[in-house]
């Protein structure tokens, strides 16, 4: 295949799925935001505060119409780009999303409607469980999508049948407990936290500058600043967490986004800062932290973190293991009565895939040379300076959010919620957490490469044929409806923001006094 076709392919995807992720997050955190805001009102029943959760469910409602849009979009791309993907691991990776729109996107879709258009028609704890119901249905979304992922990054509970040439499912369990999905998926959400709630602080932030809406700003920076400081601090707990994952499943990845080329002893030291070098394979002007390497990835200060160079060593191992399955394989699909071939096959079974890394270079692994395979056993290894600086980028900011939530906390509980030096900084700080979650999915995806599925089936083999006027064709297409939604998206999001949380005021119970918003000089 034209490596442009995959390049293509590959760019398409990755265009499509950060497009995605700029709305999933919002959705994912705004909607558990609202379901305490509104929880407040239902035990206060303060109007004021059913006039918060109904603005901030306004925006809400606008980010999760593209999101849905987006995110059928990416579904379709697995069928349309990456049909040999589709069929080899499709009875793996399928069935999560298969139960993503069956049990999560059904719960969104049918309590979606009566949370925005129930509020006169459903008492107010009904309400509030409607509202609660979208929230679980979005994270379930997340946790379904999630687990698929996760099987790409480690793909338990499922192994490759001689008989159909495909992969299939043999212990669904595992493939839902994966303990790389569970981690991707409490950081991830943790993430969207965090965006939500700098949303809802930098835009009352602006509210509070311009002397606007100042109760409902107030209350709402209250809320965020609240969430916020929890939601970034799980951030860094379970961000660990996913480093400690990555010793025992994703040992590759570690070592790229250290630009670890040599074993680090024990105890080993993060690299605070460096110059990566492929060519020299090295990394220059290392400034290491003591101690810290060890304790995220093995949990204790007596055990090394491996190094790229032994990791490409057994790469090259593998490999050399997976031409003896490959051979197996051809030999069963002869005559699958083989027992000589099966009990081969079973030996060296989990290192097929990496057999399928020659195909870059020759048509049957078999015939590749001694000095093939050594060149190949370093295709295992990612782009380590785009590794090294992601995750330094992400992990900053992290440290700046943690910095800034815990200090708009210490104000809102001091009551000094007009302080313009820090609405300054909430307002510049909203595009940050967007810039780091997409940087983590950069991590993610490019750490897993040369694998579509690690170690099971490379990148390479994955994608349909296609032609690059085709691809070129669809991806302008894409950039250019999607950039249109953008507008669209951005501009009612601004126009909403603008006329305010009081564009349509809410009716006043009986018997309760208004609560008017505070009059501004």
């Amino acid at each position: 295949m034209d490596p442009a076709v995959i390049d293509l392919s590959r760019l398409q995807f990755a265009l499509t799925a950060l497009y995605h992720f700029l709305f999933v997050p919002l959705t994912i955190g705004l909607s558990f935001m609202l379901v305490i805001m509104e929880s407040v009102y239902v035990m206060t029943k303060r109007p004021i505060w059913r006039t918060v959760t109904r603005f901030w469910g306004v925006l809400f409602g606008i980010n999760f119409a593209l999101g849905v849009a987006t995110g059928i979009t990416m579904e379709f791309q697995f069928g349309m780009n990456w049909s040999y993907y589709s069929h080899y691991v499709g009875d793996i990776f399928g069935a999560p999303l298969a139960i993503e729109g069956l049990m999560a996107f059904f719960l969104e879709a049918t309590f979606v409607g009566l949370m925005f258009f129930g509020w006169d028609k459903l008492k107010p704890v009904s309400h509030l469980f409607v509202t609660f119901m979208v929230a679980l249905g979005t994270n379930l979304s997340a946790l379904w999508i999630l687990v698929a992922n996760g099987w790409m990054q480690n793909p338990i509970g499922a192994a490759f049948n001689p008989e159909t040439m495909r992969m299939e499912v043999s212990s669904f369990r595992d493939v839902l407990f994966n303990p790389v999905a569970q981690a991707k998926f409490v950081h991830t959400v943790s993430a969207g936290y965090v965006i939500a709630s700098v949303f809802v602080l930098g835009i009352s932030a602006w509210y509070l500058l311009k002397g606007k809406h100042i109760g409902v700003a107030k209350r709402s920076m209250t809320v965020a600043a609240a969430f916020g400081l929890a939601s970034s601090l799980s951030v860094v707990v379970l961000g660990d967490e996913s480093g400690y994952a990555l010793t025992d499943n994703q040992k590759m990845k570690l070592a790229a986004l250290e630009a670890m080329w040599e074993t680090e002893p024990a105890p080993a030291g993060l690299t605070a800062f460096g110059i990566p070098d492929l060519a020299a394979r090295k990394t220059h002007a290392e400034v290491k932290i003591p101690y810290v390497l060890g304790l995220i990835a093995t949990r204790s200060f007596d055990k090394p973190v491996e190094g790229i160079f032994s990791l490409v060593a057994k790469a090259e191992d593998r490999i050399e293991s997976g031409v003896v399955a490959y051979g197996a394989v051809e030999a069963l699909k002869s005559n699958p009565q083989d027992v000589a071939a099966r009990a081969t096959f079973e030996q060296h079974r989990r290192d097929l895939g990496y057999a399928l890394l020659l195909k870059r270079y020759v048509e049957d692994p078999r015939t590749a040379s001694p000095e093939l395979i050594k060149k190949t056993a370093w295709d295992a290894v990612p782009n380590v300076p785009v590794m090294f600086w992601a995750f330094r980028i992400m992990a900053g900011i992290g440290v700046l959010m943690i910095a800034m939530f815990a200090t708009a906390f210490v104000l809102v509980t001091m009551r000094k919620h007009d302080t313009k030096w820090f609405l300054w900084i909430a307002v510049l700080a909203l595009p940050l957490p967007w810039i780091s979650t997409e940087l983590g999915w950069v991590l993610a995806e490019v750490g897993r490469q040369p694998w579509a599925v690690d170690g099971v089936l490379p990148t390479f083999l994955s994608a349909s044929s296609l032609t690059v006027p085709q691809l070129l064709t669809s991806i302008a297409v894409f950039t250019l409806l999607y950039g249109a939604l953008a507008v669209v998206e951005v501009g009612l999001i601004l126009r909403a923001i603008k006329k305010g949380p009081f564009a349509q005021h809410d009716p006043v119970p009986d018997g309760e006094p208004a609560e008017p918003e505070p009059l501004t000089a």
